[in-house]
Parts: structure tokens; sequence; C-alpha cells
């Protein structure tokens, strides 16, 4: 009984509350505690997700020149392939940022193009999806700029747009894109 008391007697002298009013507020706030974070994603949740959205880091593999339409699977769609987007002609591997450029990030529809229009224009209109940049402004063409700076700091080069047409050899009769 002394436990007892001892314990209501510091409920009371540090809190200035009833044992009653304490031990209630208390319980109060577990229940509010439980409701909110209740109304986010439960851990095992969260747990499983996390998991679904895995991918092995691996290395930037160089896919050298290929076409848009050969870019267009590096989309992030297949998570065994690596997730590349172009800049000028120039394509990067941007694996590293999954979270932005794949499936149901803020930038998934650049991933598997070259967005330099877009960048450009600051844009997610899916008609500036391209790598035209005929017709830009000079401060627009200084805002690609500074992505193709980010993008070449960032992350790995590891291709090269070129046209459908190539010759036997391997070198571009008619590069639709210029570094």
């Amino acid at each position: 009984m002394a436990i007892y008391t001892m314990v209501t007697d510091a409920i009371t002298q540090y809190t200035g509350l009833s044992p009653a009013a304490f031990f209630t507020i208390s319980a109060m706030m577990l229940v509010v505690y439980k409701v909110v974070s209740g109304m986010f994603v439960a851990a095992d949740d969260y747990m499983a997700v996390k998991r679904e959205q895995e991918y092995v880091q691996r290395e930037p593999v160089q896919v050298g020149n290929i076409t848009e339409d050969e870019l267009r699977p590096y989309n992030g769609s297949d998570p065994s392939k690596p997730l590349l987007m172009a800049i000028k002609g120039k394509i990067y591997d941007v694996s590293r940022s999954r979270m932005f450029y794949g499936p149901g990030g803020p930038y998934a529809l650049f991933a598997g193009r070259d967005a330099s229009r877009a960048l450009a224009l600051m844009s997610f209109e899916a008609s500036d999806l391209t790598g035209n940049i005929e017709g830009l402004s000079a401060s627009e063409l200084e805002v690609l700029e500074d992505w193709e700076a980010k993008f070449e700091e960032k992350y790995v080069k590891v291709g090269q747009l070129v046209s459908e047409e190539t010759t036997s050899t391997g070198v571009t009769q008619d590069q639709t894109k210029v570094e």
C-alpha cells in the first residue's frame, strides 16, 4: 500500500493532477496515438511495399548507340533492366534515383525517353517528351544546359541516341541527336 500512496502522491506533486485524471489523460493519449498512426500505413504493409519496390543496385551497363524505340523499354516497367533517360541524345543511367524516375515517381514519364524539350520547358506535357529542341529560347536552352550539367555530375552516361538508319559498321548515317 505504501507504493500506491507514494505513486499517487508523486503524480499529484509533479503533474498537479489527481491520479484518476492523470491515468484518464494517459489512456486518451494512447488511444489518439493508435487512431492517428492507424490512418497511415501499417508497419507490415510498409515493409511489403518496400520489398515490392526493391531492386538490385548494380553497376551501370553501357548500352552504346541505340534508337529511341530501343530506349523505351528502359522506363522502369521491367525491374531487371536499368532505368535510363536521355538529354540531348546522351543516355544516362538514373537507376539510383528510382524513387523519382521509376514507376510511380514524380518524373517517371521522363524514363525511357529523351526528355530534353520537357526539361527545357519545365513541362510534363506528353507532347514535350522529345529530344527536339528546335525553337527554344536562349533562356530555355540555358535551363536545359543546367539539367545536362546536373545529369553529367550525378549519373553515368551509358549510351547515345541514334537514328533508325545505321551502316553495317555501326556508324550513323543520320544522327537525330548531336552531342
